[in-house]
């Protein structure tokens, strides 16, 4: 099971550990935001830090219907546990947890400030 919290903006938070293939690893404080079909967003100052490598440009339709060119990254994360290797978006707002990730796992959200998220496998 992986544990995170709601913050005092009630977002559902959750740190994430990321790393490159050199095992250079930064823990990342994340926003589960279910409208983000994706893995995980970080800004540019995080994936430079990280030396994570460019992997492609997607055209990608944002929630006001609009569509904007990202650049896509790849980076291992823990994730339950277990390495896993995703795709990061490279946004300039704050680090997103997406679908992508949440992907075949339960999440329970217990909706006040210091409230608990729970994701467990399904």
């Amino acid at each position: 099971m992986i544990y995170g919290v709601v913050n005092l903006q009630r977002e559902a938070t959750l740190p994430l550990v990321v790393g490159n293939t050199n095992k250079q690893q930064k823990v990342v404080d994340t926003v589960i935001d279910t409208g983000f079909s994706g893995f995980l967003s970080l800004p540019s100052s995080i994936i430079t830090a990280l030396d994570l490598p460019w992997s492609a440009s997607d055209i990608v339709t944002l929630g006001d219907g609009s569509e904007t060119l990202f650049d896509l990254y790849t980076a291992n994360v823990i994730w339950d546990g277990q390495y896993r290797e995703i795709y990061i978006a490279e946004s300039e707002t704050e680090p997103l947890l997406g679908m992508a990730l949440l992907y075949g796992y339960r999440l329970q959200v217990d909706n006040i400030e210091g409230g608990i998220v729970k994701i467990e496998e399904l």
